[in-house]
């Protein structure tokens, strides 16, 4: 069954479709004790800033009816400690790694890209558009087609890196959002990312999360991201997609592949079974195998009358 599963996202070849996505998966060497993380298609590492991150005060994750809320901050260790400290662990476990990385300003998401072009086993970088842009009064990248290409361009500009855009579902108008970075330069699309949400402790009457708001993740946001997928595959069908959003197991993943998928992130199931990306990745050469397909035949092959 050995490359039934190979991927190609533009330039970004996977020997499968399945990846940690960023946030939930550490920098990827902490899984290492508990499984190969070779054999993940990719780990989207935890975002990277130009410097270290503290975060949001604590508490930082909740959890909810059909998945959690997290409001971490985006806390890191910064460029250096990971380039220095994490990117030798990772080249040495053979993982296929992706950078995804934070910036709060064109300038500075070009930065990281120019500094990470040059480190060696950097597959690709995911820019998290649902950044606060600061020279806007703090209003996220990722919600007008104009920033989310300002800092495509940018990006594209100082890397020959694959470059993946993260998209935010609270954007109005996400298809246009998902055309105009890739008219910037944007070889591939991650979506969706988290939705803000809040939870409060009825006892206390307090906010659940020290920062009272905090992204919405898990099987809650799927059939959301199952809808914007199909959209936005249908308004750009030449730009790959990742499939981000409440993907616990193999029939989760092939709905998002259905939609308009070619690829897929794990987040929130691994904190449940960390185990989750190798079992939906055996789970897959044995639906693919015995059909005789592979991953790409079924991308946004949904059967609509």
């Amino acid at each position: 069954m050995t490359g039934i599963l190979q991927t190609a996202l533009g330039p970004l070849a996977l020997e499968n479709p399945v990846i940690a996505a960023s946030g939930t998966f550490g920098y990827g060497v902490e899984y290492a004790e508990i499984m190969d993380i070779s054999r993940l298609g990719g780990i989207s590492v935890k975002g990277i800033s130009l410097q270290p991150r503290q975060g949001n005060p604590p508490p930082r994750v909740c959890e909810t009816p059909a998945g959690m809320l997290n409001s971490i901050g985006l806390a890191n260790i910064g460029y250096d400690a990971f380039v220095d400290g994490m990117m030798p662990r990772l080249r040495a476990l053979g993982a296929t790694v992706i950078v995804n990385t934070y910036g709060t300003s064109p300038e500075e998401f070009a930065e990281l890209a120019r500094r990470f072009d040059a480190v060696p086993g950097v597959a690709a970088l995911e820019v998290n558009i649902s950044c606060p842009n600061v020279k806007a009064g703090g209003m996220h990248f990722g919600v007008r087609p104009e920033p989310a290409a300002e800092v495509t361009r940018a990006v594209r500009s100082a890397t020959a890196l694959p470059v993946i855009v993260t998209l935010s579902p609270e954007a109005s108008d996400l298809p246009a959002i998902a055309a105009a970075v890739a008219g910037a330069g944007a070889d591939v699309i991650s979506m969706i990312n988290t939705i803000r949400g809040m939870s409060i402790d009825v006892e206390s009457r307090r906010p659940r999360l020290g920062a009272v708001m905090g992204g919405l993740s898990g099987p809650a946001i799927r059939p959301l991201a199952v809808r914007l997928i199909y959209e936005v595959h249908r308004a750009v069908p030449s730009t790959p997609i990742i499939g981000i959003g409440g993907v616990a197991c193999l029939r989760d993943a092939l709905e998002l592949m259905l939609a308009g998928a070619s690829a897929v992130q794990v987040g929130t199931a691994s904190y449940s079974n960390p185990l989750t990306c190798i079992e939906i990745i055996d789970a897959m050469e044995e639906y693919f195998s015995s059909r005789n397909l592979r991953p790409a035949d079924i991308v946004g092959r949904v059967i609509v009358d």
